[in-house]
């Protein structure tokens, strides 16, 4: 089960379909010249009528090339906290590119090793491998990987902004966006859409045919099932929170046993992330 969950650090997107792309997610969209999928968690209704606030909370994927204008911008939106959920080897590898003084938390629960080629082309020849992951293969943890992001959201200066990635920033930064537009009661149909969207975003990435070709040939499959595998598709959070329902009860309880957020803490997040 471990295997599922460390394939999170190749986990990239492998294609690209017209309704990933949500409406309006262009005015959440970062322009990087070293990243593909850096958008802003901000903009969204929530139920109870109020909207997540844009420019406190943004996801990305890897941002280890990072350009000198890129930075600017990271400093710019007043980003001086980032949390990390690649592994260590993963993240060693490949280390963030920061402006100075920005505070880094590296959160590599179930990430800890990097799988080889072979590993993910006997992967790949399981249809359920992503499902499992996003379920009970990754329940184990989920409360440990996610917990210090929530920690780091409820002191963050009210003057700062806050990023969290991984390497693709689609799986396990995926997750995470889910999450926190859970708790701040965004509708699931909109967490959805948002999730798919890093098809979209992560198509324009030029190593994706490098990786799709490779793959193809470990696993003995054809780029285009490979494509078809691995793209974000919305069971995939939804066995995310199904996951956790089942466990848990519910995602707040979730919050309470395995982070420690239980109602007053999640009041606070909303009212200082909603408006």
């Amino acid at each position: 089960m471990k295997k599922l969950v460390l394939t999170m650090t190749v986990m990239v997107a492998l294609g690209a379909t017209a309704n990933a792309q949500i409406s309006d997610s262009l005015r959440r969209v970062v322009k990087m010249e070293g990243a593909y999928n850096f958008r802003d968690t901000g903009g969204y209704k929530t139920t109870d009528g109020k909207e997540v606030i844009l420019g406190k909370v943004y996801r990305s994927d890897a941002i280890d090339k990072l350009s000198d204008k890129d930075l600017k911008t990271f400093k710019d939106r007043k980003i001086s906290s980032v949390v990390d959920f690649r592994g260590v080897e993963e993240a060693k590898k490949a280390p963030d590119r920061l402006p100075q003084n920005t505070t880094y938390l590296l959160c590599p629960a179930g990430s800890n090793n990097l799988p080889t080629a072979q590993d993910m082309a006997k992967l790949l020849k399981d249809k359920n491998f992503l499902f499992d992951m996003y379920g009970e293969g990754g329940l184990p943890y989920f409360g440990e990987r996610y917990r210090a992001l929530f920690v780091q959201l409820l002191t963050l200066p009210p003057d700062e902004a806050l990023l969290f990635h991984c390497t693709g920033g689609r799986d396990r930064t995926g997750m995470a966006t889910a999450l926190l537009l859970n708790i701040l009661g965004v509708p699931q149909d909109v967490i959805e859409k948002d999730y798919v969207a890093s098809n979209f975003y992560l198509a324009k990435n030029p190593t994706m045919k490098n990786m799709y070709s490779g793959l193809s040939k470990m696993a003995g499959m054809s780029e285009a099932e490979i494509k078809q595998q691995m793209e974000l598709r919305p069971e995939l959070i939804r066995n995310f929170f199904g996951a956790i329902s089942k466990k848990y009860g519910s995602v707040e309880n979730f919050f309470q046993v395995e982070m420690g957020i239980g109602p007053n803490e999640v009041a606070i997040l909303k009212l200082k992330y909603t408006k």
